[in-house]
Formats: C-alpha cells, structure tokens, sequence
C-alpha cells in the first residue's frame, strides 16, 4: 500500500482510494529508486565476482571506452562530461587495472585507452547480472509489463542520447 498526503483533505490517503493520480513528484523519485535498486545489486554481485572497486561511473566510462577504444575527449563526449573529469576517472581505471593507454598509431600526440581483459571481464559480468536482474523483474511483474515499460521509457527517453553525469546534479 502507498500512502500520500492528499492536498485537498490533508490527510494521508491510500493511492488509488480518494486520490486519482500520485503527486507529480513521485514519478521521477520511483524511476530513480528503480535504478538505483538495479544498480546497486548489479555491483553487489560484481564485487562478489572478483570486481569490488567498480562504481557505476567506472561502468559508464567502460562503455564509453567502448571495443575500439577512445580518447579522454571522445570519453567525455559520449558521457556528456568534460575531458578533464573523463581523464580522471580514465586515471581511476587505470589504477585499477581495467583500462590502459596506448598511443594512438594514427597520430603520436594522441593516447587511446582500451580496456584491459580486467575491464572486459567487468562489462562481461555486468551484462550477465543486468539479464539476471531483468528476469527478476519479469518474475514479479510479467514479460508484458516489463516490454510495455521499457517501450514506454524509450518513447519518453530523448531520442539525441542523455547524459550520465549525475554528479553535476548535486554539484560534484
């Protein structure tokens, strides 16, 4: 049962009974509290998995790094960062051992990073855990609900990519 301040009567009233619709707020607070749900048991699991130091930045910065490998520039393009905040957390990864940079055969001014067989093995397990969490979804609310769902998330999703830098949110 959730429960919210109904404004006209201020009592607290059932969703659903006496309430046609939630606050306007709660639609944004539930997509995050869905995200981070995922989220957080992905990496649960991969610090089970031999993957302890991994943050979801780290993981987004995986993916932009992609197969290829790409500069802290094209990094901080496709995460919507800058280059210097890309170059650090580029920096972290290396540390770690999930990336390297190696020079860029088509111009030596230049340095690629690539991911190590650490950083694969990461993304790897990732995907594997994202399955696994996604038919945990399909397991409580049905295949159909979690289809519609992620339909209804693209269609309202901006159609020129979005930005991961959450940080920037809460002034990081």
């Amino acid at each position: 049962m959730v429960n919210v301040v109904d404004e006209k009567v201020n009592q607290v009233v059932e969703v659903g009974k006496g309430v046609p619709d939630p606050p306007g707020f709660e639609l944004p607070l539930l997509l995050f509290a869905g995200f981070r749900s995922i989220i957080d048991r992905l990496h649960a699991e991969l610090a089970e998995q031999g993957h302890p130091d991994v943050r979801p930045a780290y993981g987004f910065a995986m993916q932009a790094v992609g197969r290829d490998g790409a500069t802290a520039s094209e990094i901080g393009r496709r995460l919507g960062v800058s280059k210097q905040a890309a170059g650090k957390t580029v920096d972290k990864l290396e540390q770690l051992g999930y990336v390297e940079r190696v020079d860029d055969p088509a111009d030596a001014r230049r340095k690629i990073v690539r991911l190590t067989a650490r950083g694969v093995d990461s993304l790897r397990r990732s995907a594997m855990i994202f399955e696994k969490l996604r038919r945990e979804w399909v397991g409580a609310l049905g295949a159909d609900r979690v289809r519609a769902l992620e339909a209804d998330l693209r269609a309202m999703a901006p159609s020129d990519g979005f930005r991961l830098d959450v940080a920037s949110w809460f002034g990081a």
